[in-house]
């Protein structure tokens, strides 16, 4: 399978800073690169980068524009190719409204967060139903310290955090979407 009806987004707007303040976190260039990776391995169909700032968007369409076109592109095509996924848009919805107009229907809304909800899915469970292709899904990870009430407010579930032997748990976002996409979708 070339590719799942799933889709990621990276908000940077609105997320909690470490004093549970709402703020907007900057673009940070090895995010882009290693999600874009990332996603592309596991068959997502696009990436979104949720950034408000018209400065932080226009570095990540320079990053998208260097390596799609000229001397990018002819150097490491495999970057070129993974990057292609990437969407820069100024809300979470104009993503979901983006992908709702691609497949037909609104995507299912799905959280990351390293806190854990009574409502929380499984890697197992929800990996299964990525895989039969029945309904698009957005992979929804927050930047800063993670998602605000009203973005969580709008999810359809909310994925179990990424536990390791220890009680820390603060993974940069490139970190934490590597490990997601390969407990959903890996071999």
């Amino acid at each position: 399978m070339d590719s799942f009806r799933l889709y990621v987004a990276v908000v940077h707007h609105p997320v909690y800073n470490k004093h549970h303040e709402v703020i907007t976190t900057s673009i940070v260039i090895h995010d882009i690169h290693d999600i874009a990776r990332a996603s592309r391995t596991y068959g997502v169909r696009a990436m979104y980068e949720v950034e408000p700032l018209p400065q932080e968007q226009q570095i990540a369409l320079r990053i998208s524009s260097f390596w799609n076109e000229g001397f990018g592109h002819e150097y490491n095509p495999s970057r070129a190719e993974s990057l292609s996924l990437l969407r820069v848009v100024t809300h979470y919805e104009e993503a979901v409204a983006e992908v709702q107009a691609k497949e037909g229907e609104r995507p299912l809304l799905v959280a990351t967060s390293a806190r854990s909800f009574p409502n929380s899915v499984g890697y197992p469970d929800l990996g299964a139903r990525i895989r039969t292709g029945d309904h698009p899904y957005m992979l929804t990870f927050g930047t800063g310290f993670g998602l605000t009430d009203e973005i969580m407010a709008q999810m359809d579930c909310i994925l179990d955090p990424i536990w390791g032997p220890t009680e820390f748990n603060h993974l940069s976002v490139r970190s934490a979407a590597a490990i997601i996409l390969d407990r959903l979708l890996g071999r």
